[in-house]
């Protein structure tokens, strides 16, 4: 009669020490997704400084060269639907939207000796499905040169 209850009771405490397992490590994750969506969204509807974007700009390709973000033939950053962001800038002297690439490969202090007290508004956030990680931030260019 104990083994029989005994034999019962260990798949039982396996199934339920394993389902625990497999919540905390989902809670654990939704968390950091969080605490990562919250350095970006921060900026949602916020005007800020070209310096800002430029920070922000170097943090997203820190971001994708440590998620190991593959790039294209022109060194644009490859969506790949969980963990890639991409930041892209509305310019409203030239009417023309560049990649964050477009930039960082310009040089980044090209940027800021050009941009730097020029205001930009953070306009759009968009995210992963799959992950809920934002994957698009969008920043227009507010005043002109």
């Amino acid at each position: 009669m104990k083994k029989t209850i005994l034999i019962l009771l260990i798949p039982i405490a396996v199934i339920i020490f394993s389902t625990c397992g497999l919540l905390i490590t989902k809670n654990t994750t939704i968390k950091q997704i969080k605490q990562e969506n919250s350095k970006y969204e921060y900026y949602i509807g916020k005007t800020i400084l070209g310096t800002d974007v430029t920070s922000i700009i170097n943090k997203a390709i820190d971001q994708n060269e440590q998620n190991k973000i593959p790039k294209d033939g022109k060194g644009y950053y490859i969506e790949n639907d969980e963990n890639s962001l991409k930041i892209e800038i509305e310019m409203i002297t030239i009417k023309k939207t560049y990649p964050m690439e477009e930039f960082y490969k310009n040089g980044m202090t090209n940027f800021v000796e050009n941009f730097n007290l020029i205001q930009f508004k953070c306009t759009s956030i968009e995210y992963h499905k799959k992950t809920g990680r934002i994957k698009k931030i969008i920043f227009r260019q507010i005043d002109d040169l």
